[in-house]
């Protein structure tokens, strides 16, 4: 493999901030010093560029599917989107189905990802049929195949969700073994009961996607995922927290000492559930789970990360298309036209994840850049077994690494991101910030505007214990 050396660059740690030079060898970083003078390595000049360790997007959904809507990136697409984003390692997920074992659910997963995938990646097993054989399963998945984290719904009934016995017996066959379960919380059964009351009345737009899942709602749910996990005496891990309320439970939680982790999106962080008060269908491409919050809820959302109450910002990344076409209606948010219900549940953002935090945390004040590259790389790399193969620069870590113009403007449109989706969350909105240049374990995939990279050259990750080193 070419030795690169990378020069003059501001390296950015979660630690460290200081100018130097980063030599390259075996995919691995080899020296940083100042002035390394490596004549046959191929140099690139940083000069003016900030050097963060690459980004670790931990929950993202590629190739999915929510009955017969189909998401509609693939993992090459997708993975292409994440690695222009300075993306370089997602954390995907394998979906059990009814009657289906884990390991079959892993294989399947890897037969599919792996000819596709451009940049590193392993998953999370998402667990719906919980008994006794699969329970048995789950310690060789963690010790064999480095499956150290498990998925587990309190929400969509008779689709995904599993009962509080399942996520606690899950909790304690795999807590001892370095696993961890991450919950998405909100309380199903009662959002349930709302979504039918309000067809009843003939309430089928987009809006009552919004009015039917309360902040209440994810509180409760939050607050006894934490209660099993303590009972349970494991960590617990909080995917995509979005409600006041429910950080309120997470910070009660630590404070007693008990290892409760959450995340949050850059959805929840930037925009508000005015985006429900567009005409017409114009809402539907803003129905992910849990729903966008009313404004003040931002600025806890903050508070959390500046204060690790929330550890890590992941994306949910799971888009749909707006339009029936080019990929068909089971592509569409288009399904849901007349019922709010059957409206595909997700959208896009795997590629804005870095530009988005540095443009509207790091440059506003609300986080400086050492706690960014904790964010976004470091503390997903220590919550789910990967430090420091990746998240850091250092001697001996995969040469994961992102050159990022700190001032360079560029306008977020869906005619310039890599998704296979037709629309942007943040369309026409200027940023400031801009990847130039992304490395994979020492490879150049992206320059500028160039993909350089190859569908099957990210490598699957086996993964340590979870949610252990935080």
């Amino acid at each position: 493999m070419t030795e690169i050396l990378i020069k003059g660059g501001r390296i950015v740690t979660a630690v460290d901030d200081y100018i130097g030079d980063i030599f390259v060898k075996n995919g691995k970083i080899e020296t940083i010093g100042r002035q390394l003078d490596i004549p046959d390595a191929q140099q690139y000049n940083a000069s003016g560029l900030l050097v963060f360790p690459g980004g670790i997007d931990v929950h993202t959904h590629m190739e999915a599917m929510q009955g017969i809507a189909r998401n509609s990136d693939t993992y090459a697409t997708g993975t292409i989107a994440a690695a222009f984003g300075g993306t370089t390692t997602i954390l995907d997920f394998a979906y059990q189905n009814k009657g289906e074992s884990a390991k079959k659910t892993l294989d399947d997963r890897l037969a599919l990802a792996e000819p596709q995938v451009c940049i590193d990646f392993g998953f999370h097993l998402i667990l719906t049929d919980v008994n006794k054989d699969v329970l048995t399963e789950l310690p060789s998945l963690i010790e064999a195949d480095g499956v150290s984290s498990f998925k587990m719904f309190m929400a969509y009934p008779e689709i995904l969700m599993v009962d509080d016995a399942a996520i606690f017996r899950t909790m304690r066959k795999v807590g001892d073994r370095g696993g961890m379960v991450n919950l998405h919380a909100e309380n199903g059964s009662v959002i349930q009961v709302l979504i039918e009351e309000a067809l009843e009345q003939g309430n089928t737009s987009p809006q009552y996607h919004a009015l039917t899942r309360p902040r209440l709602m994810e509180a409760e749910a939050t607050h006894r995922a934490i209660r099993l996990a303590e009972l349970a005496e494991v960590p617990v891990y909080i995917v995509h927290l979005s409600a006041p309320e429910a950080l309120e439970n997470v910070v009660e939680a630590r404070d007693r000492g008990i290892p409760a982790f959450a995340e949050t999106c850059p959805h929840y962080l930037f925009l508000d559930n005015k985006e429900y008060d567009r005409p017409d269908f114009e809402a539907a491409k803003y129905v992910m789970t849990p729903p966008l919050r009313e404004h003040h809820c931002q600025h806890h959302l903050w508070r959390g990360l500046r204060f690790d109450d929330l550890q890590i910002v992941a994306t949910d990344h799971c888009p749909f298309c707006f339009n029936e076409q080019p990929l068909g209606i089971n592509y569409s948010k288009q399904l849901g036209q007349d019922n709010f219900a059957k409206i595909p549940n997700g959208a896009p953002g795997v590629e804005l994840r870095l530009v988005l935090l540095f443009d509207g945390g790091v440059r506003t004040g609300k986080i400086n850049l050492n706690r960014f590259v904790q964010l976004v790389s470091t503390a997903p790399a220590k919550m789910f077994g990967l430090f420091p193969q990746k998240g850091t620069i250092a001697p001996g870590s995969d040469a994961d690494l992102v050159l990022f113009d700190p001032d360079k403007k560029q306008t977020i449109s869906a005619k310039t991101h890599h998704s296979r989706v037709d629309y942007s969350l943040f369309e026409g909105r200027e940023v400031t910030g801009k990847v130039e240049k992304v490395f994979l374990r020492g490879e150049l995939i992206v320059d500028g505007d160039r993909w350089l990279g190859e569908a099957g050259k990210g490598k699957y990750l086996k993964r340590s214990a979870s949610g252990r080193m935080l």
